[in-house]
């Protein structure tokens, strides 16, 4: 079995971005990753402005107790004139400063007479309340870059700078489907009709939902039965017009797992079982005469392949950590890798395993981490339960008290 880390370096190493652009809407873009740098066209904000409600004063101007007469109106897309000597200008929240005003004071430090003259009642300094042009953006700058995926905040910087069109890398086109005979989906039987030895096909319903978050065009293909023939169908009609075939169940070694062999009829399976727990049952490969490999023939028609475990946990977990860094860098990103950060364990687990185990658990009220009591392969309860996995080492206790490695479902769920 491959150590995690290296099974992780050399499946993107397989990765070559996909080169297909295309124009999309800035309110349309979340999530996409941008094909080039967005350069600003302008200055944010374009022009000084009030950062309050209030008025904008010359600070030379201001003697303690002596209230001055209002010369002006300035509201948010207006323009001024020069402030006049010994007056000053009421002001809105992002209106442009006028000309010759130094300094804007909160309307909450100033009092309003009864001839309409204000009087300001705090100290002023030079510059206060003031947003400066470009404080923000400056001309020229690259606000967003190549690579980067786009979150809402990021959108709306790209609009602050007049974007309504962004380039982003095309969706990747991947088809999905489960094995298994014991599978039926929900809806086709209700559930005191299940036949013996028969289960509902969770499965399907988080990896498209995982795969769509990320970006992707999703063909369902829906459960292929547990025979080598069917298999090979099924990978091959997906071959032709996909980047990506991820299917879930039959990569086993049982004698109804047929993954490995259809894979390696139709064309290469380059990675095979994984160090980790949950999740040893991991493949990749290629399907197709090309090579995934970067600078590799890709002129034949195929397609990536990778094969996860059937039990819903361990699909779960080998999706985040090695599914959604591939799919990232296959959009071009450059960020894919997950974080984790250190936390206090509140349970202790005395019993080390020889492989790397990703841990369910969840935030108490302290912050310490509390561990959900059946860690099964197949308890998808502990997902939904948890809030995050602990990334405990091969060979590794864990004593009430320690600090471990924690990644926030939050890290690698968007």
């Amino acid at each position: 079995m491959k150590p995690l880390d290296d099974a992780l370096a050399e499946l993107l190493a397989h990765v070559v971005s996909l080169p297909d652009h295309e124009q999309v809407c800035v309110l349309d873009a979340d999530g996409r990753v941008l094909a080039q740098d967005v350069v600003s066209a302008l200055q944010v904000p374009p022009q000084d402005n009030s950062a309050v409600d209030g008025y904008a004063v010359r600070c030379a101007d201001l003697v303690a107790g002596v209230a001055l007469p209002v010369s002006q109106r300035l509201a948010a897309g207006s323009s001024g004139q020069s402030l006049k000597a010994m007056t000053l200008a009421r002001i809105f929240t992002g209106a442009s400063i006028a000309p010759d005003a130094d300094a804007v004071v909160m309307q909450e430090n100033c009092t309003v007479q009864d001839d309409g003259a204000v009087r300001v009642d705090a100290p002023v300094q030079l510059g206060q309340n003031i947003r400066l042009s470009g404080e923000d953006v400056t001309k020229g700058a690259v606000i967003l870059s190549k690579g980067e995926r786009l979150t809402p905040a990021s959108l709306g910087l790209a609009a602050s700078i007049g974007m309504h069109v962004l380039s982003v890398v095309r969706r990747p086109r991947v088809a999905l489907f489960s094995t298994g005979d014991e599978l039926v989906m929900p809806g086709d039987v209700a559930p005191q009709d299940m036949p013996p030895g028969a289960i509902y096909n969770s499965n399907r319903f988080f990896l498209q939902t995982l795969l769509k978050r990320l970006g992707c065009e999703v063909t369902d293909l829906g459960i292929v039965p547990d025979n080598c023939a069917a298999t090979i169908a099924a990978l091959r009609a997906a071959s032709q017009n996909h980047d990506l075939i991820l299917t879930s169940g039959g990569v086993s070694v049982g004698e109804e797992d047929h993954i490995k062999s259809a894979v390696q009829a139709l064309g290469h399976l380059d990675l095979w079982q994984v160090a980790m727990k949950p999740g040893k049952p991991f493949a990749y490969g290629w399907v197709g005469q090309g090579s995934a490999l970067a600078g590799g023939d890709t002129s034949e028609a195929g397609a990536h392949f990778i094969g996860l475990p059937g039990n819903p946990v361990s699909s779960f977990v080998t999706f985040l950590l090695l599914v959604r860094p591939f799919l990232l860098k296959l959009q071009g990103g450059h960020t894919f890798a997950h974080q984790s950060i250190a936390a206090q364990a509140n349970f202790t687990r005395t019993r080390a395993d020889k492989r790397r185990e990703f841990l369910r658990v969840r935030r108490n009220a302290t912050g310490a981490l509390e561990l959900f009591p059946n860690q099964g392969s197949g308890v998808l309860t502990s997902v939904v339960w948890g809030d995050g996995l602990v990334d405990n080492p091969a060979g590794q206790t864990i004593k009430s008290g320690d600090v471990v490695r924690f990644i926030p479902f939050a890290e690698v769920l968007s």
